[in-house]
């Protein structure tokens, strides 16, 4: 195998044709130089050069190894910038998975930072709910999750990005879509209700049935939906009334309204969560991306 450093030493001599003059151009003495050559040329089994006492010329098989021994010497120069690109987290592929809210407003303004100070690096990103992304945490299949912060025990670790709240959604045509002001939960106890099933995601299903059980009442759950954003979609279609995220039924079109919640029912704090110890440079700089600054006005209600 040849060596990047033997490719150097021929390079120069090639392109001198001159043994002295190449090994001031390495900033060596000639007769090492003059050593390595021989020893290349015993190594491959060819005659790369003709020596005379006149002149250095290449042979047909030292015109080839020369346009080789130039490729070694690019690949191996790319090979390290590579390196210090990616020591640097200026390169590499970045894998981040996120709940359905985070789409709405948080992340592309984190992408939007990240893309533009690392253009280079490759992004994959995927919907994930919060258990599933602590999950893919641990098998290594994400190195980033963007997801509704719990217990994340000894093997993981989480950075606060921003608190939400639930509010009431329901279609246009209900009895009190007219109203204004917070609104009591307990004033929803009748309607049917559209549910996200508890296996696509345990922690949203249950913070949803802790509020209405704290309102005094078990909603009674006729429609199932696999995701938020489908969730509000049957709610615009008449089918009945649910709690969401603020910030998701905010981004909603028209077709559904919206009301705050006299008690207030706080949503667990959305959070980058990574794997615990020494964080590589790509996943150091995505969670020192700032979050977009919080609302400062929110109306109570939505068409």
């Amino acid at each position: 195998m040849i060596e990047v450093r033997q490719a150097r030493y021929f390079i120069a001599v090639a392109e001198e044709l001159n043994f002295s003059r190449a090994a001031d151009r390495l900033n060596m003495s000639q007769p090492p130089l003059s050593q390595a050559i021989l020893q290349l040329e015993r190594q491959l089994g060819v005659t790369l050069l003709n020596r005379s006492s006149r002149s250095v010329l290449l042979t047909d098989a030292g015109v080839l190894f020369l346009e080789q021994c130039r490729l070694l010497v690019r690949a191996s120069e790319r090979a390290r910038e590579v390196a210090a690109l990616a020591t640097g987290g200026l390169i590499g592929t970045l894998r981040i998975g996120a709940v359905t809210s985070a789409f709405s407003e948080t992340l592309p303004h984190i992408l939007q930072l990240f893309r533009a100070s690392r253009p280079l690096v490759q992004l994959h990103v995927q919907e994930i709910d919060s258990h599933h992304g602590r999950g893919a945490l641990e098998r290594r299949e994400l190195d980033v999750a963007v997801i509704r912060q719990t217990a994340t025990g000894k093997r993981l670790t989480s950075v606060p990005l921003r608190r939400d709240y639930f509010v009431i959604a329901m279609p246009e045509e209900h009895p009190l879509a007219g109203g204004e002001g917070p609104i009591s939960l307990a004033e929803f106890r009748d309607d049917a209700w559209v549910w996200l099933r508890r296996d696509i995601s345990p922690d949203y299903h249950d913070e949803i049935v802790a509020a209405c059980r704290q309102a005094g009442f078990s909603p009674e759950a006729q429609h199932y939906a696999n995701s938020i954003h489908s969730q509000l979609a049957m709610v615009r279609c008449g089918l009945g009334v649910t709690l969401s995220p603020e910030s998701s039924v905010r981004q909603q079109p028209h077709g559904l309204v919206w009301r705050e919640l006299r008690k207030r029912v706080d949503l667990v704090e959305l959070s980058v969560v990574v794997r615990a110890g020494g964080q590589e440079p790509l996943v150091e700089h995505f969670i020192d991306c700032p979050t977009p600054p919080e609302k400062s006005e929110r109306p109570d209600a939505h068409a």
